[in-house]
């Protein structure tokens, strides 16, 4: 009778440890986590298929190397269920953070939750997420940015001039936050007379504007919401005669030489190196039980003909 009592207090005991799991199913203690060894970070890149993201990988790898951390790196190819696999996959591997450059801020919730479940802080970069705890964002400030392209057309063109906006994929915190900025000015003082996602493309960009134009021939000005967009843009311009005057944003390389060869007007300089050596003293400071800033910026500059070489 002793023996049947004691069997049975100890599967209601193995029971009710079970019950009290908070972890979801299926999930593993990741190996990493927690352990005294050499910290390792994930970090989820929107695309790599763009200069400005791929120097915002190089600053990561390249802060982490400074500080002995291991990185994996992975391109969620701009496709967000990928993504969300791809966090998940890090998480299996143990890592102690995570950096996520979302490619969509209200699809990437579903990751970040996950992270938040087992207790892996989260940075995000260059872009939000709509839910789920988030460390800190690091990212230049978009609204400004947005509104520093339209105060320079007021300032070259005038008020009333003829716009058309190209915008960055659908439900991105950067649109989002670029096109708002851009607005606060431009419907006060410009006329944005069509406006059209190009998915932060430049081929997109170059199709999307060639369409544009022959709906819009009297329009005076682009605004970009990122460089390759912009560059696109000014292919369609040039080949239909046109000269008209492009804003674009993140200040990449092929965006600077462009405008040193009197093509791209200006670009909205963003400093994707410098993004990505902060997010990852963000996850050492968070890791080290720190307290960090919910947003930290990275400064902007609109780099123009006149200052390019500054």
């Amino acid at each position: 009778m002793k023996k049947i009592t004691l069997t049975l207090i100890s599967m209601l005991m193995i029971i009710v440890l079970a019950g009290c799991s908070l972890e979801p199913p299926g999930w593993a203690k990741p190996d990493g986590a927690g352990s005294k060894g050499q910290k390792k970070i994930g970090l989820s890149i929107s695309t790599l298929n763009n200069p400005f993201f791929v120097s915002l990988k190089d600053g990561v790898v390249a802060e982490a190397q400074k500080q002995g951390i291991q990185v994996i790196v992975v391109d969620a190819q701009n496709d967000s269920a990928k993504q969300t696999n791809d966090v998940d996959d890090l998480l299996q591997q143990g890592v102690d953070a995570l950096l996520i450059n979302p490619a969509d801020s209200a699809a990437i919730s579903t990751a970040v939750q996950s992270a938040n479940s087992v207790g892996i802080p989260v940075i995000t970069l260059d872009r939000s997420a709509d839910k789920g705890e988030v460390a800190a964002l690091v990212a230049s400030d978009n609204v400004k940015g947005g509104r520093m392209a339209a105060e320079y057309f007021v300032e070259q063109l005038g008020e009333g001039a003829k716009v058309i906006e190209l915008e960055g994929v659908p439900g991105a915190s950067a649109t989002r936050e670029r096109g708002k900025g851009f607005h606060e000015v431009a419907d006060e003082k410009l006329d944005v007379v069509a406006k059209q996602s190009a998915d932060f493309d430049r081929s997109k960009g170059l199709n999307v504007m060639e369409n544009l134009l022959q709906g819009n021939p009297d329009v005076q000005a682009v605004f970009a919401h990122n460089d390759e967009m912009a560059l696109g843009a000014i292919e369609a311009i040039q080949s239909s005669g046109k000269d008209i005057p492009v804003i674009g944003f993140d200040g990449n390389d092929d965006a600077i030489k462009s405008i040193q060869d009197g093509k791209l007007t200006a670009t909205v300089a963003q400093q994707p190196v410098l993004i990505g050596s902060l997010a990852v003293q963000a996850a050492l400071d968070v890791l080290d039980g720190k307290q960090v800033e919910q947003s930290i910026p990275a400064e902007l500059k609109l780099v123009t003909k006149e200052n390019v070489n500054e």
